[in-house]
Protein backbone atom coordinates (compact mmCIF):
# COMPACT_ATOMS: atom_id res chain seq x y z
CA UNK A 1 0.00 0.00 0.00
CA UNK A 2 1.22 3.60 -0.52
CA UNK A 3 1.59 6.13 2.73
CA UNK A 4 2.17 9.60 2.82
CA UNK A 5 4.65 10.06 5.87
CA UNK A 6 6.78 12.71 7.30
CA UNK A 7 9.24 11.05 9.84
CA UNK A 8 10.44 14.31 11.24
CA UNK A 9 8.46 16.66 12.97
CA UNK A 10 9.59 18.50 16.36
CA UNK A 11 6.80 19.52 19.06
CA UNK A 12 6.74 22.40 21.49
CA UNK A 13 9.28 19.54 23.64
CA UNK A 14 12.14 21.21 21.11
CA UNK A 15 13.16 24.55 22.20
CA UNK A 16 13.35 25.49 18.78
CA UNK A 17 9.80 24.06 17.98
CA UNK A 18 6.99 26.79 17.86
CA UNK A 19 4.88 26.66 20.24
CA UNK A 20 1.61 25.72 18.50
CA UNK A 21 3.42 22.25 17.58
CA UNK A 22 1.17 20.48 20.21
CA UNK A 23 -0.23 16.71 20.04
CA UNK A 24 -3.36 17.61 18.77
CA UNK A 25 -2.19 20.52 16.21
CA UNK A 26 0.54 18.35 14.94
CA UNK A 27 -1.63 15.29 14.66
CA UNK A 28 -4.57 17.21 13.33
CA UNK A 29 -2.51 19.33 10.60
CA UNK A 30 -1.05 15.98 9.41
CA UNK A 31 -4.53 14.73 8.72
CA UNK A 32 -5.63 17.74 7.31
CA UNK A 33 -2.04 17.28 4.81
CA UNK A 34 -2.97 14.09 3.88
CA UNK A 35 -0.40 12.00 5.51
CA UNK A 36 -0.18 8.40 6.84
CA UNK A 37 2.60 8.38 8.56
CA UNK A 38 4.18 10.52 11.21
CA UNK A 39 6.75 11.00 13.74
CA UNK A 40 7.81 13.38 16.30
CA UNK A 41 11.10 13.66 16.78
CA UNK A 42 12.25 16.08 19.28
CA UNK A 43 15.66 17.01 20.27
CA UNK A 44 16.97 14.00 22.78
CA UNK A 45 13.94 13.23 23.97
CA UNK A 46 10.62 11.37 23.50
CA UNK A 47 8.45 12.72 26.38
CA UNK A 48 5.92 13.84 24.01
CA UNK A 49 5.50 10.64 21.72
CA UNK A 50 2.63 9.36 23.47
CA UNK A 51 0.30 12.00 23.34
CA UNK A 52 0.94 12.79 20.24
CA UNK A 53 1.18 8.80 19.18
CA UNK A 54 -2.70 8.35 21.49
CA UNK A 55 -4.41 11.21 19.51
CA UNK A 56 -2.50 10.44 15.69
CA UNK A 57 -3.93 6.71 16.47
CA UNK A 58 -8.30 8.24 17.17
CA UNK A 59 -7.38 10.04 13.76
CA UNK A 60 -6.82 7.15 11.94
CA UNK A 61 -3.38 8.35 11.29
CA UNK A 62 -0.14 5.90 12.01
CA UNK A 63 2.40 6.57 13.98
CA UNK A 64 6.79 5.96 14.97
CA UNK A 65 8.08 6.85 18.36
CA UNK A 66 11.31 8.29 17.75
CA UNK A 67 13.62 11.27 18.60
CA UNK A 68 16.77 12.91 16.69
CA UNK A 69 19.60 12.10 18.82
CA UNK A 70 22.87 14.95 19.15
CA UNK A 71 25.83 12.57 19.21
CA UNK A 72 29.04 13.66 20.65
CA UNK A 73 30.41 14.83 17.43
CA UNK A 74 27.47 16.52 16.94
CA UNK A 75 25.50 14.78 14.06
CA UNK A 76 21.81 14.61 14.26
CA UNK A 77 20.84 10.92 14.37
CA UNK A 78 16.61 10.25 13.70
CA UNK A 79 16.20 6.90 15.71
CA UNK A 80 12.96 4.76 15.90
CA UNK A 81 11.40 2.28 18.33
CA UNK A 82 8.94 -0.45 17.86
CA UNK A 83 7.19 0.76 21.57
CA UNK A 84 7.55 3.82 23.94
CA UNK A 85 8.64 1.99 26.53
CA UNK A 86 11.85 1.16 24.86
CA UNK A 87 12.17 4.57 23.18
CA UNK A 88 11.95 5.99 26.82
CA UNK A 89 14.24 3.76 28.24
CA UNK A 90 16.75 5.31 25.73
CA UNK A 91 15.54 8.87 25.84
CA UNK A 92 16.25 8.71 29.60
CA UNK A 93 19.66 7.43 29.02
CA UNK A 94 20.46 10.36 26.72
CA UNK A 95 19.12 12.78 28.85
CA UNK A 96 21.34 11.84 31.68
CA UNK A 97 24.24 12.00 29.24
CA UNK A 98 23.65 16.05 28.99
CA UNK A 99 25.77 18.36 30.04
CA UNK A 100 24.09 20.16 32.86
CA UNK A 101 23.23 23.42 30.76
CA UNK A 102 19.85 24.93 32.20
CA UNK A 103 17.66 25.91 29.21
CA UNK A 104 16.88 29.21 29.15
CA UNK A 105 12.94 29.42 27.37
CA UNK A 106 13.89 33.43 27.17
CA UNK A 107 17.00 32.42 24.76
CA UNK A 108 16.38 29.31 23.72
CA UNK A 109 12.24 28.69 24.39
CA UNK A 110 9.88 26.41 26.09
CA UNK A 111 10.36 22.80 26.47
CA UNK A 112 6.70 21.55 27.40
CA UNK A 113 5.43 17.99 27.80
CA UNK A 114 1.92 17.80 26.75
CA UNK A 115 -0.57 15.42 27.43
CA UNK A 116 -3.11 13.64 24.98
CA UNK A 117 -5.44 17.46 25.68
CA UNK A 118 -2.77 19.45 24.51
CA UNK A 119 -2.14 20.28 28.36
CA UNK A 120 1.06 21.14 29.46
CA UNK A 121 2.25 18.29 32.25
CA UNK A 122 5.50 19.22 32.68
CA UNK A 123 8.54 20.73 31.35
CA UNK A 124 12.42 19.91 31.06
CA UNK A 125 14.93 21.06 32.67
CA UNK A 126 18.29 20.41 30.84
CA UNK A 127 18.76 22.32 27.47
CA UNK A 128 18.04 19.23 24.95
CA UNK A 129 19.86 21.02 21.92
CA UNK A 130 22.97 19.79 24.01
CA UNK A 131 24.93 16.89 22.05
CA UNK A 132 25.29 13.93 24.53
CA UNK A 133 28.18 12.11 25.61
CA UNK A 134 27.62 8.97 23.04
CA UNK A 135 29.98 8.79 20.12
CA UNK A 136 28.28 8.26 16.78
CA UNK A 137 29.16 4.32 17.11
CA UNK A 138 27.80 4.33 21.12
CA UNK A 139 24.22 5.85 19.77
CA UNK A 140 24.22 3.28 17.05
CA UNK A 141 24.84 0.15 19.45
CA UNK A 142 22.35 1.59 21.86
CA UNK A 143 19.40 2.40 19.93
CA UNK A 144 20.32 -0.81 18.52
CA UNK A 145 20.34 -2.89 21.94
CA UNK A 146 16.50 -1.51 22.70
CA UNK A 147 15.21 -3.05 18.96
CA UNK A 148 15.90 0.73 17.43
CA UNK A 149 16.44 2.41 13.81
CA UNK A 150 19.04 4.95 13.03
CA UNK A 151 18.46 7.28 9.69
CA UNK A 152 21.34 10.15 9.82
CA UNK A 153 19.24 13.10 9.40
CA UNK A 154 19.78 16.16 6.88
CA UNK A 155 22.71 14.53 5.69
CA UNK A 156 22.60 17.04 2.86
CA UNK A 157 22.96 20.11 5.30
CA UNK A 158 26.30 21.44 6.33
CA UNK A 159 25.45 21.47 9.59
CA UNK A 160 24.90 18.72 12.19
CA UNK A 161 24.61 16.36 9.06
CA UNK A 162 26.89 13.64 9.01
CA UNK A 163 28.78 14.52 5.64
CA UNK A 164 29.21 18.04 6.76
CA UNK A 165 31.07 16.96 9.94
CA UNK A 166 32.51 13.61 8.99
CA UNK A 167 33.16 14.24 5.22
CA UNK A 168 31.79 10.71 4.46
CA UNK A 169 29.57 7.86 5.72
CA UNK A 170 31.15 5.60 8.31
CA UNK A 171 31.80 2.10 6.11
CA UNK A 172 30.35 0.58 9.64
CA UNK A 173 27.19 2.77 9.49
CA UNK A 174 24.25 0.34 10.78
CA UNK A 175 21.38 1.72 8.70
CA UNK A 176 19.45 1.03 5.54
CA UNK A 177 18.31 4.95 5.33
CA UNK A 178 19.95 8.49 5.30
CA UNK A 179 17.46 11.77 5.37
CA UNK A 180 17.67 14.26 2.83
CA UNK A 181 16.22 17.52 3.76
CA UNK A 182 13.07 18.31 1.53
CA UNK A 183 14.17 21.67 1.14
CA UNK A 184 17.43 21.45 -0.26
CA UNK A 185 17.45 18.67 -2.55
CA UNK A 186 19.68 19.61 -4.96
CA UNK A 187 22.66 18.44 -3.93
CA UNK A 188 25.88 17.50 -6.29
CA UNK A 189 27.51 16.23 -3.12
CA UNK A 190 29.46 13.20 -4.85
CA UNK A 191 29.28 10.75 -1.89
CA UNK A 192 25.87 11.86 -1.24
CA UNK A 193 24.98 10.67 -4.86
CA UNK A 194 26.45 7.69 -5.37
CA UNK A 195 25.66 6.39 -1.60
CA UNK A 196 23.68 2.68 -1.18
CA UNK A 197 21.41 3.77 0.81
CA UNK A 198 17.50 4.53 0.58
CA UNK A 199 16.34 7.63 1.29
CA UNK A 200 13.72 9.33 3.39
CA UNK A 201 12.42 13.12 2.40
CA UNK A 202 11.23 14.63 5.56
CA UNK A 203 10.35 18.16 6.86
CA UNK A 204 12.05 18.93 10.02
CA UNK A 205 8.79 20.49 10.41
CA UNK A 206 9.42 23.14 13.57
CA UNK A 207 5.81 25.27 12.57
CA UNK A 208 2.83 23.80 11.59
CA UNK A 209 2.89 25.04 8.11
CA UNK A 210 6.11 23.04 7.51
CA UNK A 211 4.69 19.72 7.70
CA UNK A 212 5.01 17.61 4.70
CA UNK A 213 2.63 18.27 2.11
CA UNK A 214 1.48 14.40 0.78
CA UNK A 215 4.52 14.31 -1.91
CA UNK A 216 6.43 11.79 -0.52
CA UNK A 217 5.47 8.20 -0.10
CA UNK A 218 6.67 4.73 1.04
CA UNK A 219 4.93 1.28 -0.58
CA UNK A 220 4.17 -1.38 2.28
CA UNK A 221 3.17 -4.64 2.18
CA UNK A 222 -0.15 -4.94 4.01
CA UNK A 223 1.21 -7.61 6.23
CA UNK A 224 4.57 -5.53 7.07
CA UNK A 225 5.15 -2.85 9.77
CA UNK A 226 6.86 0.40 9.05
CA UNK A 227 9.22 -0.90 11.25
CA UNK A 228 10.10 -4.35 9.42
CA UNK A 229 9.85 -1.84 6.27
CA UNK A 230 12.93 0.74 7.94
CA UNK A 231 14.87 -2.47 9.68
CA UNK A 232 14.89 -4.45 6.13
CA UNK A 233 13.97 -2.48 3.11
CA UNK A 234 16.94 -3.15 0.47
Amino acid sequence: MKYYYDFHIHSDLSPCGDSDMTPNNIANMALIKGLNFIAVTDHNSVNNSKAVEIVANKLGLNTLCGMEITTREEIHLLSYFKNYEDAKVVSDLIYESLPNIRNKPEYFGEQNIYNEYDEIIGTVDKLLLSASKYTLNEISNLVFKYDGIIVPAHVNKLNNGILGVLGFFPSDLKCNFIEIYKNNVNNDNKLLNESAYKVLYNSDAHYLKDISEPINYIYIDKNKSIYDYLCFSM
